[in-house]
């Protein structure tokens, strides 16, 4: 009769000894200070009616959800905007960077450059913040831009995310122009 309560002790120690309170197990598994998700060579695309509008891409990335949804990205942040037809249009790249995903708006910092490639215009910058919502990019850091024709430089800038139009806030310098010559 020994015997046969053996294996029912056996079976009751085991279960008591395997036993966690959730408290416990969140206490010495979370911790607020480490992402949610970390990624090698994140890439997030935003489309339109299955047509690439906008897509990220940066060789690491982590997600936080405490205070806000926020995704930071390092090396090789690269943005590309794209036209209608699906056809890149123009790049944002930088050092780093990250989304936030509750206001929808992007910051990219160090080393920022713009770059669309009809026009061949390139936006050197140090730090823009792109808003989905409006299709704008924003900074009022000094910006230089660069094409063919031109070259302007000022203290903030206003522009749609394709660089087909822009604004700097406050122009610094001189240009001569003739009469018929493009700037863009």
């Amino acid at each position: 009769m020994k015997t046969a309560y053996w294996p029912l002790i056996v079976t009751f120690t085991c279960m008591y000894a395997c036993s966690n309170k959730l408290d416990d197990v969140e206490r010495m598994s979370f911790n607020p200070k480490t992402p949610v998700e970390s990624m090698v060579n994140f890439t997030l695309v935003h489309s339109d009616s299955g047509i690439a509008r906008v897509s990220v891409y940066a060789a690491y990335s982590e997600s936080y959800r405490d205070p806000e949804y926020k995704t930071y990205l390092r090396d090789s942040l690269r943005v590309n905007f794209y036209s209608p037809k699906g056809e890149i249009i123009s790049t944002l790249s930088a050092k780093y960077g990250f989304i936030n995903h509750t206001t929808q708006e992007m910051l990219v910092e160090d080393s920022v450059r713009f770059y669309h490639y009809k026009k061949k215009q390139t936006l050197k910058t140090d730090r823009l913040i792109w808003t989905k919502k409006d299709s704008m990019i924003r900074t009022e850091s000094p910006v230089f831009v660069h094409s063919e024709k031109a070259h302007f430089k000022g203290k903030g800038i206003e522009a749609k995310q394709d660089f087909s139009w822009y604004k700097i806030l406050k122009p610094e310098g001189s240009i001569e122009l003739e009469k018929e010559q493009e700037i863009n």
